[in-house]
């Protein structure tokens, strides 16, 4: 597998430690220890820091720092770009590394474009992601923005590491959810029809009803009064069903979110795979009966108790079909399995993963993270509801009111596990306050700046024609170091289902050229500089917009 520039340095000095190591006599090849090479917190502690000497004190005997003094004696700087060491605190080693090492960054994002960041540590793996599967019997509303757009980041990531990625929706069109959907629509017509007829008990008030009940009797009169009621159901589930899912899949285009499949829990019981899997529960010995219910005994495999299947009157509970969808998952041959659910599911993942256990499935490729809830706040004051319904905020409330891109950003921007406060006011300022503006404004910075290279009649040299080496100052190795770091960034993110790391990073890199805007000017009177500074800030660019594309926010060339 193809390396970068920064794990080309680490391997390099990994190799030069474990070389002085051996040289020095304190540990054979073979016993070596595992130890870590990281980036120290503060500069003034180098470039790179070990623990080496701490990791080699029982095997050679010998305190940290003595240890530190003989593999710095025997440790060959040049091969390893390493331009002093020193020992600090009880026996850490700090590099300082030779800056030229960085400059083939530049070279590798430009070359790379848009495809800079990406890796093969995925290795092609087959990961399924099920995200949103809200109810088709309503908008989708602020929680599930969130699980919208931490997935499709998760996505993004997990696709730019290497991993064959499938994105689905699982749509719960079975149930008493759209059972109640198809009578409130009916409640609604008939009152369009001027009939006294009371909403259901569990119905469902959304105006959208009331829009599709008008629809329906511009479109078809009094026609339906004459269906049997079987038959007026089933068109009323239908047509709710239908429009329902349209404006979620019309909202989640609008939020820049695309499924490969949907899947249908109705399609499950149409083709058998419900009973199917029940029946493999069945047979795999873990199911019995109790007062006149099916149960299946999940406290086997970790859960804090037993779960019913079948109710004491024939019909499934919902882990009964859930079961199933996810018996097919595991039949369609994912190397993992990854859920987006909502806080209010947490006590179910242990039963779900127990049911996939005793079906004789490895638990651990299934993998369900919690997308915890979001607050709105404007003008300090906690938002409860929303404008247009008097319920819960709409995406499309919040998409309206505050934009797509500081959405995207916001709700990604912690670890999908912790609770996010989203300040609107915040979201929509136009200061260096709001992150989302505080990033696409260096990059739209950086667009302004190659503008006034062309009105001044600069004209760019090719990348092979720049002598880097005039890249001298602190602030352009931060920038290198940074950019040199994006591929791993991805990888780890991947790796630990930490979306929110992009933000992070992207953040880290347009604070670091902000700083050097201020510092030191691109246009200078060394044309040759002028040369290099451009190449650093084209590679700046290219690294800035494709954080920004994974994370589904717009770069913008002007603001």
């Amino acid at each position: 597998m193809k390396t970068n520039v920064i794990e080309q340095l680490n391997q390099k000095v990994t190799e030069a430690i474990a070389d002085a190591v051996v040289a020095a006599g304190l540990a054979a090849r073979e016993e070596l220890p595992v130890f870590i090479l990281e980036v120290p917190k503060e500069k003034a502690h180098g470039d790179l820091a070990t623990n080496a000497a701490m990791q080699l004190t029982k095997l050679a005997k010998k305190n940290p720092r003595q240890i530190a003094e003989a593999i710095i004696a025997h440790l060959n700087t040049e091969q390893a770009s390493i331009q002093s060491a020193e020992i600090a605190g009880p026996g850490f080693i700090n590099f300082r590394i030779d800056r030229s090492y960085l400059y083939p960054v530049i070279e590798e994002v430009i070359t790379q474009g848009a495809d800079y960041g990406r890796s093969e540590v995925g290795n092609n793996q087959r990961v399924q992601v099920e995200f949103v599967s809200a109810n088709p019997t309503g908008s989708l509303h602020l929680g599930h923005a969130r699980g919208a757009a931490v997935g499709d980041v998760l996505c993004n990531v997990l696709d730019f590491a290497g991993y064959d990625v499938t994105r689905e929706y699982y749509i719960n069109d079975a149930g008493n959810q759209v059972a109640n959907l198809a009578r409130s629509i009916e409640a609604r017509y008939k009152q369009e029809l001027g009939q006294d007829v009371s909403m259901p008990e569990d119905g469902y008030h959304g105006v959208d009803i009331v829009g599709f009940a008008k629809a329906l009797v511009e479109s078809e009169g009094d026609r339906l009064l004459s269906l049997s009621d079987d038959e007026r159901f089933n068109y009323f589930r239908e047509y709710g069903l239908e429009r329902e899912l349209n404006k979620i899949k019309r909202d989640l285009q609008a939020f820049r979110v695309e499924f490969d499949v949907w899947y249908s829990e109705t399609a499950l019981y149409e083709s058998g795979q419900v009973e199917q899997g029940l029946e493999a529960l069945r047979a795999s010995g873990h199911v019995y009966e109790e007062e006149g219910a099916t149960w299946l005994s999940t406290t086997t495999f970790g859960d804090d108790k037993n779960r019913v299947l079948v109710k004491n009157d024939g019909s499934y509970t919902y882990l009964t079909p859930d079961i199933a969808y996810h018996r097919d998952k595991y039949g369609r041959g994912f190397d993992r399995m990854i859920n987006i659910w909502g806080a209010d599911h947490h006590g179910y993942i242990p039963r779900v993963k127990a049911a996939m256990e005793a079906l004789g499935n490895d638990p651990k490729k299934l993998v369900v993270l919690i997308a915890q809830m979001v607050s709105l706040f404007q003008n300090g004051e906690k938002m409860k509801m929303s404008k247009r319904t008097g319920k819960a905020v709409t995406m499309e409330d919040l998409m309206e009111e505050v934009g797509l891109d500081a959405i995207r950003y916001f709700f990604t921007m912690r670890s999908m596990d912790s609770h996010l406060d989203f300040d609107m006011d915040l979201a929509i300022s136009t200061s260096n306050e709001n992150p989302v503006f505080y990033v696409q404004y260096a990059h739209a910075r950086i667009c302004s700046i190659f503008r006034q290279a062309e009105e001044q009649g600069i004209k760019l040299v090719p990348l092979t024609s720049v002598d880097l080496n005039k890249l001298t100052t602190e602030h352009e190795y931060d920038l290198l170091r940074k950019m040199g770091e994006l591929p791993q960034e991805i990888a780890e993110a991947a790796e630990q289902y930490a979306p929110h790391r992009l933000i992070r990073y992207v953040y880290e890199l347009a604070s670091l050229f902000h700083s050097y805007y201020k510092a030191d000017r691109v246009i200078t009177d060394d044309a040759a500089q002028t040369q290099a500074r451009f190449a650093l800030l084209g590679a700046v660019r290219v690294a800035i917009a494709n954080v920004l594309r994974l994370v589904g926010v717009s770069a913008p060339d002007r603001m």
